[in-house]
């Protein structure tokens, strides 16, 4: 595929690989630890306006975690081997809402207090194998993007509402088209946990906060998860193939293997009901499916390299040049100067690098204060100014 990220990442310098850490472990470089920080800076806005509380938590748990909270018999396979450490066995986590669990445990909570949501950029891993892995798309250890919510039955529908919203806002900045929405419900073969009546509810839910927010979906039996079903958004990447992004769950399952508690108005101890959802999915599969999905030439709030300065002659136009980038820099705009081959070979560079704005100053921008910015001529601060707010918004379109 002509925009296969694999190689675009790699041309790029977004990402690369070390046969001496190993296949499915990429190494982000600077260029796409910029797109990573942005995307991630970009989630945390959004887990803050539905109300998360930032948590961290650690990659490595003991076995029994997972014993309890049903991974080790579903994904035993999957996982690491334990590490054997002072009489325990410690394993990398498959999942992170065990720990997100604990969390919520750690401290009593009162039906006035619901729902309490945690989020976390967390690191987890599996175990698959060399055959299957591939740049950021199928890796062994994976960022994801997640978000725990711990609630009253009477929320639930409200909280489903809620992460569908957060879902489709934060797609439409990302320029990223839902191709519909997938109920994953339990199928005829499968190992479930809990009861058909807390599965009937769940699915009864998801579909109740669908129909509120007029979100057309499709029944899909057999791909609900183990402890509930969910909502997967699915869509199309670059390569016309269908995979699943974000998700919403409901879980009834690991609140009653954890005894999770709330104290109701009644003063007596309930049962919270969780929910598991994702904005971003991970970071490797958003980065790659951005990647292919805009060839490389990334929005210009995502973009390493927001401008590329060319200096005609690049002795006579040097000062120019730097006196620019540095009025770039203070107004937050990622800016480098190119000043080595011709002019010709600098803005043939700069197109194949992806820069978001090639900007040639010579004798002519000089007296007028000025740029030439992908070939038109545009005042210094009014180019400043205007993609000052192109970034601040995060639009798409480009100004010039």
């Amino acid at each position: 595929m002509h925009n296969d990220h694999r190689r675009l990442g790699r041309e790029l310098h977004l990402f690369d690989t070390s046969p001496v850490i190993g296949a499915g472990l990429p190494m982000w470089m600077p260029d796409g630890a910029i797109v990573r920080t942005e995307l991630e800076r970009f989630a945390a806005e959004q887990a803050d306006l539905s109300g998360c509380q930032r948590i961290f938590t650690p990659v490595l748990a003991k076995r029994e975690l997972f014993e309890r909270s049903g991974h080790w018999d579903k994904f035993a396979e999957d996982m690491f081997p334990p590490m054997h450490v002072g009489g325990e066995e410690l394993v990398l986590r498959p999942a992170n809402c065990p720990s997100h669990v604990q969390v919520y445990a750690a401290a009593q909570h009162s039906w006035r207090d619901l729902p309490v949501r945690y989020t976390e950029n967390a690191a987890m891993f599996r175990s698959e194998l060399s055959g299957v892995l591939g740049g950021l798309s199928r890796v062994r250890q994976i960022s994801l993007d997640d978000a725990h919510v711990f609630c009253r039955p009477d929320q639930v529908v409200d909280e489903v509402r809620l992460a569908l919203e957060a879902i489709r806002s934060t797609y439409a900045v990302l320029g990223i088209e839902i191709a519909y929405h997938r109920l994953s419900v339990r199928g005829e073969h499968g190992t479930y946990a809990g009861s058909d009546e807390d599965w009937e509810l769940a699915e009864s839910e998801l579909e109740t906060a669908l129909q509120q927010t007029g979100t057309p979906y499709r029944r899909a039996p057999g791909e609900a998860a183990f402890y509930g079903p969910k909502i997967d958004v699915q869509v199309i990447d670059a390569g016309e193939r269908e995979e699943t992004l974000s998700t919403v769950q409901i879980d009834r399952v690991m609140p009653e293997r954890f005894a999770l508690s709330y104290v109701s108005s009644a003063g007596d101890r309930q049962r919270p009901v969780m929910i598991h959802r994702g904005l971003l999915s991970s970071m490797e599969r958003m980065v790659a499916l951005l990647i292919e999905r805009y060839a490389g030439r990334l929005p210009t709030w995502l973009a390493p390299h927001q401008v590329d300065l060319l200096p005609v002659d690049p002795r006579r136009h040097h000062s120019a040049a730097q006196d620019v980038l540095s009025r770039l820099e203070r107004a937050g705009v990622r800016a480098r100067i190119r000043a080595d081959g011709s002019l010709g070979s600098r803005v043939r560079d700069a197109h194949r690098d992806r820069a978001t704005y090639i900007a040639v100053i010579g004798d002519q921008e000089l007296a007028d204060d000025g740029l030439a910015v992908n070939g038109a001529g545009v005042q210094i601060d009014a180019f400043i100014a205007a993609l000052k707010d192109e970034i601040a918004t995060r639009a798409l379109d480009r100004v010039f």
